[in-house]
């Protein structure tokens, strides 16, 4: 989708439909979320095949619905692409658990990816990320968007204990999942091709566990750490450990690659702002939460109410499907003065890029850690970046990003 919005206009918002897809494609959802903020911060929608769900757009709602798992479940799907139909995994797959589960299940994993855990694999990632910005420095067209799709597999497939030879394979597999209805990932229908990608991660990840239990030994891999997890007395069955390797392997490839390639491109349209944090770099964690806000690659979440939940002057009934809009959130003017401006100086650290309450990305620290470096490395050796081609937008509602991003980067030759 554009992520900087063209003028105001006038929506009916009677006819808006948040699940077309050509909206996020090639259309502009910025001014109707404006206006939904402002005149319908409950906003309610039938699908012609009769499915329906209730949209909250303002920052506040947003981080209510994702907030509270007493009036907002997340145990019959978390994300629109499963409209209608309840999560199978529902219990055991971190994501598509409530508390007091799913506390017992995220301490225990996310004991590795705190803050402080992810610090000693800075070293590699750096490596890494310099490795990757390598061939952008030969001064030919370079696609960073397709090529950042292998990012988070570069960072964190040795993390996870799993082989460079399945990198892209598992590239592919989640972009299939976010993005089913994008002719790049599509195989046949869209619920063809979500189950395929879901039914081969996980299968995937259960071969793993049973080659690793068979062979025994540790690596200290993610994957070591989930199949040693306890949570509330008991070991994880090895279907949890085969779902919840499968939700961080998601994860990993959701924010990452679309925030880079989002970031950059506000950079390029804008070079004041670029000149800034070259000027400074100590502007690098402000541009990571101000690209994180910009670009909120994961666009919405979706809870079902409880009860009959009452939100601004209108309820959701109890089953009711409800659609947090983090996109429209992160640009609420009654949080972030001037939202559709590009701010390289603004505190945007209250965005809710990762998500909001007890699902708040487990693995945040590690993308914050990730992205903070790659825009060192960028800086460091790139002294001005344009456009080298049109981008192309990911044909998904769930996911903002871009398929193609065509760069022509110069070396830096100042200090």
């Amino acid at each position: 989708m554009r992520l900087t919005p063209g003028a105001a206009r006038d929506v009916d918002l009677d006819r808006v439909d948040l699940f077309d897809l050509d909206l996020y494609t090639s259309g502009d959802p910025h001014p109707i979320w404006d206006v939904m903020r402002a005149k319908a911060p409950l906003h309610h929608q039938v699908l012609p095949d009769g499915r329906e769900f209730w949209s909250v757009t303002r920052y506040d709602d947003v981080c209510r619905v994702l907030g509270d798992h007493r009036e907002f479940t997340s145990e019959r799907g978390t994300v629109v692409t499963h409209l209608g139909v309840d999560d199978v995994a529902a219990g055991k797959l971190l994501t598509s658990t409530d508390p007091p589960r799913h506390t017992q299940v995220r301490r225990a994993i996310g004991a590795k990816l705190t803050a402080r855990a992810v610090a000693p694999w800075e070293d590699r990632i750096r490596q890494s990320v310099a490795r990757f910005l390598e061939p952008a420095l030969d001064g030919d067209t370079w696609d960073l968007a397709e090529q950042a799709l292998r990012l988070p597999a570069i960072v964190t497939g040795p993390l996870l204990g799993i082989p460079e030879r399945d990198w892209d394979e598992l590239v592919q597999l989640t972009a299939m999942v976010t993005a089913p209805s994008d002719p790049h990932f599509k195989h046949g229908s869209e619920a063809a091709t979500l189950a395929i990608s879901h039914h081969e991660l996980v299968t995937y990840v259960t071969d793993r566990v049973k080659r690793r239990r068979s062979t025994g030994g540790e690596d200290g891999s993610l994957l070591d750490h989930l199949m040693s997890v306890r949570a509330g007395g008991a070991p994880l069955t090895d279907e949890e450990i085969a779902l919840d390797g499968y939700s961080i392997l998601l994860g990993a490839n959701v924010t990452t690659p679309h925030t880079v390639s989002g970031t950059v491109l506000a950079l390029i349209e804008r070079p004041e702002q670029f000149d800034k944090v070259r000027a400074d770099p100590s502007l690098v964690p402000n541009l990571v939460e101000e690209g994180l806000r910009w670009t909120s690659a994961a666009c919405n979440f979706m809870r079902y109410a409880v009860r009959d939940t009452r939100i601004g002057e209108g309820t959701i009934p109890a089953g009711g499907a409800t659609v947090a809009w983090i996109g429209s959130a992160n640009r609420d003017e009654t949080r972030f003065t001037d939202p559709h401006t590009f701010d390289v100086t603004r505190n945007a650290s209250r965005q809710v890029a990762f998500g909001f309450g007890p699902h708040y990305c487990i693995g945040g620290p590690l993308a914050r850690m990730t992205l903070r470096i790659f825009f060192e490395e960028l800086f460091r050796r790139f002294g001005s970046i344009e456009l080298g081609g049109e981008p192309q937008h990911l044909r998904s509602y769930f996911i903002a990003g871009m398929t193609h991003l065509p760069i022509v980067a110069q070396k830096r030759t100042t200090p």
